[in-house]
């Protein structure tokens, strides 16, 4: 498989507490594939709760930051060979702009995520707590979380919407038809300037499907919403995990294009035809 011409810039690191293997695998698998430039986009600390109450197995610690970056920096000494970004994967948490922001604005990142996993305090992305989706009415769980998107997409503070429909994780779908809703979001996130990613990582999970569906992922583009790519990696294998896929699918959503970043500025990169085979 040969992905040049393709970046991968939702990558883990052991830090979090549920990710496996060394940067170095991940950076030495991105090569091996082909891969001309690559991101690691380490969850941040579950900053909105009392340090007793942040669980190291969502998120590394507040006191980890600074270890991570120099993890990232230390690996591009080492890896010369490739361009390595550095960014963020932030929860959104209503209440708690200001302090993410100030979080945010504490280092030059070239990009971060913002991502919603939490519904109030439910994780609902956790297999821990999968029971919780029978206390939903799962079509008023959809508006829920996605109004919860959209939201942080209107706070400004992220240059990229991480697996946007990441409430199909567990295989619950909607009963309703969702053409409405998608194009409502879409049209909401246009409004913000934010960009989306589309993920491979839902393929890996029993949604069986690419984040965000066919449909949203159309209306985005419909709506003018830029768009990234991306494996959400937590182990090295999955680094550019079915990318080719993955851009045939953009690609029939109207794209040819994606978005790359360096210190938040966003340049285009056209997506390479060889990918798409």
């Amino acid at each position: 498989m040969n992905l040049h011409g393709l970046a991968d810039y939702h990558m883990h690191t052991t830090l979090c507490g549920h990710a496996s293997g060394s940067i170095d695998e991940y950076i030495e698998r991105a090569v091996e594939l082909g891969l001309d430039e690559i991101g690691f986009s380490e969850h941040i600390y579950l900053y909105h709760l009392p340090a007793e109450r942040r669980d190291p197995e969502l998120a590394m610690r507040q006191e980890e930051m600074s270890l991570y970056i120099s993890m990232i920096e230390d690996a591009r000494q080492r890896h010369s060979e490739l361009p390595i970004r550095i960014g963020l994967e932030a929860d959104y948490i209503p209440g708690h702009e200001a302090e993410l922001d100030r979080i945010l604005n504490s280092f030059q990142w070239d990009y971060v995520y913002g991502s919603v996993h939490f519904i109030g305090e439910w994780g609902l992305d956790d297999p821990r707590y999968i029971d919780d989706y029978s206390k939903w009415q799962i079509d008023d769980l959809y508006a829920r979380y996605f109004g919860l998107v959209t939201d942080a997409a209107k706070t400004g503070l992220f240059d990229i919407m991480a697996h946007l429909d990441l409430v199909k994780k567990f295989g619950y779908r909607a009963s309703g038809d969702l053409s409405d809703l998608y194009h409502e979001v879409a049209a909401e996130l246009a409004g913000t300037g934010v960009c989306i990613e589309a993920s491979s990582g839902g393929l890996r999970v029993p949604a069986a499907e690419a984040y965000p569906h066919p449909e949203l992922l159309r209306a985005c583009h419909n709506a003018g919403v830029l768009a990234t790519i991306g494996s959400d990696a937590h182990k090295p294998e999955h680094v550019g995990y079915a990318f080719p896929q993955l851009v045939r699918s953009v690609r029939e959503a109207g794209y040819s294009e994606v978005l790359r970043f360096k210190n938040r500025m966003r340049t285009f990169q056209p997506l390479p035809d060889a990918a798409a085979k």
